[in-house]
Formats: structure tokens, sequence, C-alpha cells
């Protein structure tokens, strides 16, 4: 994680600048470095982290990534139960060791060697958690291909818990540049931020960015000032693509692709002014640089352009394996090529397209079907402000196709039908529901689980649509 290294030289060239600012908590580059460092002695080879977004934060993971050091980042939403039951884990898969000699000085260790547990979900109800190297974390290629400066004000406004946040508040530091953040989201807080605090960059999930803007365009507070947009965690969806070009038309929009395990596998850019290079909705950019993509069938045959097959890397920046649950659903390395299952297809120009996680594909009536692709066609609808196509159990099919939209009211299963009946008969969807909000994780992440439970349910957040 080499971030440590470029702190000491920023408390060194701009002391009185701005690190992190979490509401009226403050720290500058020399606070940061200094108060970090003081910890050293008390931290050892292996730490927890389980606080809400703040300087708190920041001087714990300095120093629990120092040297050889390594660190573990608890969501702190977590259950009582269940931190308690991967503390206990992470300790009976670390070894004793003493605490490093370096007590005194913030650095980076060797790039082959393990920083950071990261946790992803699996099938018990303890996370699965994965091993990541320094060096899988290209900090500085990164930088440079989405244009970070020193100079920049990058709200965060997801919990630094998730991946995307954490490795935002990494990269922004290794830059130089300050980053405003809050304890947990608030789009009120953030539209603040943006008015009164000289915010220029924003990283967050898509259903964030959403909220930002469309709350910022219906209470007048424009992204003017924003200059660069940078979107992951999941596709970022055409209407709200549209959406952020309106409310920060000087804003570069940036998408990269990935998953916790692989870290970045694809990216995009759209400049300001330009329409974005792919006109599809399934289309997440080309190949993060240093990594080679490449799509397979289940006999492990490379795929013509176009078919689609499970998403492959070969790549320096994937993680270092699962220190526990592995169930075999996700991560696993085929020779020099890694993979979580994720389903997709090359094109001609090499712009990869992501169709489905492996667990979301849709198996009805023994046809494949792929949720993005349904929901590309359906986002064309006008009054849709986003879609959610799921499967659900259908004695007859195995499987049905089913899909939830949020929208205006004016919004009618009939129009959702014939934009439909463009797709192949499986994958046109065999009800229709309106949607309140959009069924997300508290990392912002779509849950089609989620959408299942609420049908389930039968209350108001998703509504039979006729």
């Amino acid at each position: 994680m080499p971030f440590l290294n470029h702190l000491r030289r920023w408390s060194d060239e701009q002391p009185g600048e701005t690190a992190l600012e979490a509401g009226t908590d403050i720290l500058s580059y020399a606070d940061l470095y200094g108060s970090a460092a003081a910890l050293l002695p008390e931290t050892g080879v292996l730490s927890t982290i389980a606080l809400p977004n703040g300087a708190e934060f920041a001087r714990r993971l300095a120093a629990g990534v120092s040297g050889e050091r390594r660190c573990a980042v608890l969501d702190p939403r977590w259950p009582a139960a269940q931190t308690l039951a991967v503390r206990e884990r992470l300790q009976a898969v670390e070894p004793t060791a003493q605490v490093p000699p370096d007590v005194t000085r913030l650095a980076d260790g060797p790039g082959d060697s393990v920083f950071l547990y990261g946790f992803t979900s699996g099938t018990t109800s303890v996370p699965k958690a994965f091993r990541r190297t320094r060096g899988s974390w290209p900090l500085q290629v990164s930088v440079d291909l989405f244009g970070l400066s020193r100079h920049d004000r990058t709200l965060i406004p997801g919990a630094f818990c998730t991946g995307l946040s954490l490795y935002a508040l990494a990269e922004s530091l290794h830059a130089g540049a300050a980053v405003l953040t809050m304890p947990r989201f608030d789009v009120g807080d953030a539209l603040a931020s943006i008015r009164h605090r000289g915010v220029t960059r924003i990283v967050a999930v898509p259903s964030a960015l959403r909220l930002i803007a469309a709350r910022g365009m219906a209470t007048g507070v424009g992204g003017a000032a924003v200059t660069s947009i940078v979107s992951g965690g999941a596709r970022l969806d055409a209407d709200t693509r549209q959406l952020l070009t309106r409310w920060a038309p000087a804003a570069a929009i940036h998408e990269y692709f990935g998953a916790a395990e692989l870290s970045f596998v694809s990216s995009s850019s759209q400049l300001p002014g330009t329409a974005h290079g792919d006109a599809t909705s399934t289309g997440v950019g080309s190949a993060f640089p240093g990594v080679i993509v490449a799509v397979r069938d289940a006999a492990g045959r490379e795929c013509a352009e176009g078919q689609p097959g499970t998403i492959v890397v070969r790549s320096a920046l994937v993680c270092d394996g699962y220190a526990w649950g592995d169930d075999g659903q996700a991560f696993r390395r085929e020779g020099e090529w890694s993979t979580v299952g994720d389903q997709g297809m090359l094109d001609a120009d090499g712009t990869l397209h992501y169709l489905a996680r492996a667990a979301d594909m849709i198996v009805t009536g023994g046809h494949n079907v792929y949720p993005h692709e349904v929901e590309a066609a359906l986002e064309s609808v006008s009054g849709v402000d986003a879609v959610v196509v799921a499967g659900r159990p259908d004695a007859a099919r195995g499987s049905r196709v089913i899909a939830a939209v949020l929208g205006g009211p004016a919004l009618r299963a009939a129009s959702l039908r014939a934009a439909a009946g463009g797709l192949a008969e499986s994958k046109r969807p065999r009800e229709y529901y309106r949607l309140t909000e959009l069924p997300v994780t508290p990392a912002g992440k779509i849950s089609r689980r989620l959408l299942g439970q609420w049908i389930d349910e039968g209350g108001p957040r998703a509504r039979r649509l006729d």
C-alpha cells in the first residue's frame, strides 16, 4: 500500500494542507503523519479497525499498515456477534509475532507483503476474508488514469470499510489531495460539502451518485465546480450517467469495473461535453492498465467476439487468496488467470460488457438470461429512472424473469412490455413491479435477493405494476 512514503513527503512539503475533513474533525498532513506515528508503539503486527469515517480511522489505518503490519477493516455496522467471530478467526489464522522495531517512523513495506484483510459476503453468516498485498493496489496508476492531483478536494460519502472508499482514501493521501467525508452517508451533508467546502471530485457507488445529483438538481445545489466523478462498485447505468452530466457539466466521468478479490478489471472515461464512448448499457470499458481480460466458455475455451462467457483476468492486482470462507463460488485461480465467475463478453474493439454475477444469472426454461441485458432494454423507456431484473421461483420454468422499476407515476407495464418486445421470448419479464426505492445493501450495491424479499413481504416498496 504505497501511500505512507507519500504521506511523509506531503507532511514535509505541505504540512498545513488538509488531509482529511469529516465535519468539524480536520487533520492536516502534518497532524495525520504525527498522530499516526505516535500510535506505532501500541500497534501490533495485526490490528483491526471497526470505526466510522473520521480522523481516528485515518490515524489507525496509517499506523496499522506501516512496515510489514497488517490491518483488517471491519464494518462498524456489523452485529456484535459477527464482529467477535471475525476477530476470533483473525487471531486463529495469524501467527503470533513481535511488534516490528520501526516504532517511530511510518513507512511502506515490501510490495509482495500482505497489508490488508478485506471482507465480502459468502455462504455463511460470517463474511469471507481475503488477503491483499501492498503491490496489488496500483495507486499511482489510478492517480494518473483518473487525473487526480494534490489540488483536488475529494468527497468520499461511502463508508471507509468498503473497498471503493478505502482505496479512494489511500489514493487521495498518496496524491497529497484533501479528503472530505462524513461518519455515515447523508445526501444533505454531501451536498453541503459540495456547496460550501470546495469539492472538486466525488468517488462513490452509482446509487449514491444518483441521490446526490437528483437532490442537487431538485434543491438548486449544482455541481458546476466538480471536475471529476469516479464511479465504482456497480455498473453505472445510462440514466444516472445522463443525470450526472446535467448536474455537473464540467466533470469528467470515470468508471471502473472490478471485484473485491480482483481489484480493477476495466475502466472508461467520458470527458465533459462528450457522449459516452459505448452506446450500450452493458459496456464497462476497456482493460485497466496492466490487466489482460478474456472471456471463456464452460470448457475453458476463449469465446468469440460477442459471445458471452466467464470473465477471467491475468493481473498483478488480484488478491492473495482467502484467509477463510472459500466456498468455491467466487474467486479462483486457473493457472495465471483469475476469476470471480462474472459473466460478460468482449466486442470487436476490446470493450468489456458485463452481463451478470454468476449467482445473478437467471435460468428459465433451460435458457440463460443475464439481468443486465434486460435492464438495458427497459432503461430506454420514458419515465424509468432505474431497473432491477431478477429471477423468481417458478414451478414450470425453474425461474421466471421479473423486473422492478423506479420511475414516475405515469409509468405503465404496457410501455415496459413494448420495450421488452425486442428481446428473445425467454428474456421478457413475466411480471413488473414499481419500486419506491432501490433495493441496496449498506454499501450501496443493488441486491436482487433483497428485491425478492420485498416482493415476498408484499409491502409498499415493491408493488405489482399493471
